[in-house]
């Protein structure tokens, strides 16, 4: 059923994800959390989204929290390659084709790209490329599953869940030489 704060589909018994709101390069990010994984990330939530979600500085030191947080950091300033943090699909009901997508995208190394169309092949239906953007567009998991490496070869399949400045910026970190790999 759908949680009335936040949209999101949660089954019945589930437990409640911990939010919180954490600043970054790319504008507030919402973590929601589910034991030790991650299940959404939210990209600059629009307010009475954010409102769900509890501000960083509100938050008591978290041993596990500063890690996550801390290997965000890394990969924002460039170095960290990977972000090695958990994540779960589950909570957000993903499952088909969009799941194999995502799990291809998750599988595009650091400064790599791909097209659309190359990533719609990989999940098994080369002819669904429209299809992939929309699910790229719903990705609960952004940055994580790091669906601004998927690029289009046509200006008419562009975009992303963030923007595409967000994305170019992201695409910029990773292009940037990293001095000592992760």
């Amino acid at each position: 059923m759908p949680d009335s704060q936040s949209g999101v589909f949660q089954a019945e018994g589930a437990p409640e994800p911990f939010r919180v709101l954490v600043p970054s390069p790319l504008g507030p990010l919402g973590i929601e959390l589910i034991h030790t994984a991650v299940v959404r990330l939210l990209i600059d939530p629009i307010t009475p989204v954010a409102a769900a979600f509890t501000p960083l500085h509100k938050i008591r030191g978290s041993d596990f929290l500063d890690e996550i947080l801390g290997r965000l950091s890394e990969y924002f300033a460039g170095a960290r390659r990977k972000l090695d943090v958990e994540i779960d699909l589950g909570p957000s009901g993903v499952t088909g084709f969009s799941r194999r997508v995502l799990r291809e995208v998750a599988k595009i190394g650091y400064g790599r790209t791909r097209t659309h169309d190359a990533v719609a092949a990989l999940a098994g239906r080369p002819e669904a490329a429209v299809e992939v953007l929309s699910i790229l567009l719903a990705n609960p998991i952004p940055i994580l599953i790091p669906c601004h490496r998927v690029i289009s070869d046509t200006l008419d399949l562009d975009g992303y869940i963030g923007g595409i400045e967000r994305r170019n910026q992201l695409l910029r970190v990773e292009s940037q030489t990293v001095e000592s790999p992760q």
